[in-house]
């Protein structure tokens, strides 16, 4: 594998080796503080984001290398009209590796096609965000200790929720996984991740409106924003932002040991009353994150620890 577009390009195995790396990061840091040492890792944001680039940013400071980028279009020849495909071929020149974040579907997978180098997507459009996958995976793998036998609920916008799609992809995989998917119609699941990749499967999933009926049977429960930079109509984004929010009384319903889980960043789907409950795991996905795009490097660079 020379580039990571969508998550599905990942076997179990892949994951598994990835998640163990990860976790070797984490016991032994210091093994791995220099193994990237002269390499270069490009950032090319060409939307909004904090944690994504951040993350990214850290992940190659800490095994030694350097970064260069951009983290907003306006301030690249993206700006002059300079296309996706000449972008990544220019800073394939520059760098040993890219990470690009870009608001149309199917951009990381151009710049693959011209880079010469690894290209690593960041996040397109409301299609995949395959490294916050990533992230999830390692933290659903450090709750539970498993990726079989789990009753996930997502919930908030799945419509447009890129890591909803990246989640279900992957999870799709494992054995006795089932799905409550939970939403306003309006930001259903599109019919694709439900054809393509759940009945496909043989995924058992149930959608329904309502958080309070299903929250007691799930082991994970993975909630998003509603994204108003996806609506094209102010009035529909209103009407719908605020159609759950968790609190510490709807969780009095979960069980003890669920694992509640946001890719962030939020906005009030999530009570901050919530974020003392030892069930909250939202903050450790971040720092996983940093753990998984470090394993992800250097699979992608090939660099033997």
């Amino acid at each position: 594998m020379r580039h990571l577009i969508d998550i599905q390009q990942l076997s179990r195995e892949d994951i598994s080796r990835l998640i163990e790396t990860a976790l070797d990061i984490i016991e032994n840091p210091g093994r791995y503080s220099e193994v990237c040492r002269h390499k270069k890792l490009a950032t090319l944001f060409f939307e909004p984001s904090t944690r994504t680039r951040l993350s990214f940013e850290a992940a190659m400071y800490e095994l030694g290398g350097d970064v260069l980028g951009f983290s907003e279009s306006n301030s690249s020849s993206a700006a002059k009209g300079e296309s996706v495909s000449d972008t990544a071929r220019t800073v394939g020149c520059y760098a040993d590796i890219i990470a690009m974040r870009h608001p149309k579907e199917g951009a990381p997978l151009v710049a693959s096609r011209t880079a010469g180098v690894p290209v690593i997507n960041a996040g397109d459009g409301g299609h995949n965000h395959p490294t916050q996958t990533l992230a999830d995976l390692l933290t659903i793998y450090r709750e539970k200790g498993s990726f079989n036998n789990l009753t996930i609920g997502c919930c908030g916008d799945l419509k447009f929720g890129r890591t909803v799609h990246s989640l279900i992809s992957a999870m799709s995989r494992y054995e006795n996984v089932k799905f409550v998917l939970i939403s306003p119609e309006e930001l259903k699941v599109p019919k694709y991740i439900k054809t393509d990749v759940l009945e496909a499967n043989n995924i058992p999933y149930i959608e329904s409106t309502s958080l309070e009926d299903n929250i007691g049977k799930l082991d994970i429960l993975y909630m998003t924003r509603v994204q108003r930079e996806r609506f094209f109509n102010e009035a529909d984004y209103l009407r719908l932002k605020d159609s759950y929010v968790l609190t510490p009384e709807k969780l009095k319903a979960a069980k003890a040991d669920l694992s509640v889980m946001h890719p962030l960043p939020r906005v009030n789907e999530i009570s901050v009353a919530v974020d003392d409950d030892p069930r909250a795991c939202y903050f450790k996905q971040v720092l996983n994150g940093k753990y998984m795009r470090m394993a992800l490097i250097l699979k992608l660079l090939e660099v033997a620890v």
